[in-house]
């Protein structure tokens, strides 16, 4: 029978070393091609900000499969539909975003887990795995039974209110990580595009702290260098350092102004 991938909680668990991220943004399977072939152990494909539906996903999922990658698979939002649909594509990690309560956590694990015996707990994904690509069509044996040990549920920490909270939040059973994203809490703290602002960063601490207390992994987004050493440092378990159009904007700037460079020095003389 067809095996799955390990979780990203169960990389966590196996990890002897912070886990390094890549985002894809764009929607190009190439890209995520790319990038899952590059070393890194997270791909983070974009469902909230990327121009990323369905069926792109799904071949962002295949393009990836044959990489030693845990592709994590961001959802647009909170919503148990949109959960169910990416996992039936055959995403085994998710991230929920703007979850600001330990009551936006439970509605994410809920989501994303199948009804228990008798109503032994809450669970409200729809099952339908015999039609879909996450229990490979029927070939992953036992998936319905077994589905909670092939799916892991990370919420993501980007306000005020859930920086207050993310003891909480991270403490919610079925929550296997916590990722903050200090773009989104700047803007809630009154700091719009300015993620390195000093009240910032401490609240993106604070949130590293209480998550960890909690004894659960915590990761962030961080593209600038110094805040990846800062909340490595911190104890983060996981970090993102850049995207596919980010890499592409800044390399393809970078050759350009190379030659620019090169030919007006040259003109000069």
């Amino acid at each position: 029978m067809t095996a799955l991938k390990p979780t990203l909680r169960d990389v966590l668990a196996g990890a002897d070393r912070a886990l390094v991220g890549l985002w894809n943004a764009s929607g190009s399977p190439i890209a995520a091609e790319l990038m899952a072939g590059s070393g890194a152990d997270l791909l983070l494909v974009d469902g909230e900000h990327g121009p990323i539906e369905l069926r792109d996903i799904l071949q962002i999922l295949q393009a990836a499969e044959a990489y030693p990658v845990t592709t994590i698979v961001r959802i647009p939002w909170n919503d148990p539909v949109r959960i169910k649909q990416v996992l039936d594509l055959g995403a085994q990690n998710i991230v929920v975003p703007m979850v600001s309560s330990a009551a936006d956590a439970e509605a994410a694990v809920r989501a994303a887990r199948y009804p228990g015996a008798a109503g032994e707990r809450a669970g409200a994904r729809g099952i339908g795995s015999a039609l879909a690509r996450s229990a490979r069509w029927g070939r992953a044996a036992g998936y319905v039974g077994d589905a909670d040990r092939h799916v892991s549920v990370v919420v993501q920490i980007e306000t005020a209110d859930a920086v207050a909270n993310a003891a909480e939040i991270a403490a919610v059973d079925g929550v296997d990580a916590v990722f903050i994203g200090p773009a989104d809490l700047a803007g809630s703290m009154g700091f719009p595009g300015s993620p390195g602002a000093p009240e910032v960063v401490a609240a993106v601490d604070a949130a590293i702290d209480a998550v960890r207390g909690a004894g659960k992994p915590v990761g962030v987004n961080a593209f600038a260098e110094a805040d990846q050493d800062r909340v490595l440092a911190r104890g983060a378990a996981f970090v993102f350092v850049s995207a596919d159009v980010t890499l592409m904007a800044r390399g393809s700037e970078a050759a350009v102004a190379r030659i620019r460079d090169t030919r007006a020095a040259a003109d000069s003389y």
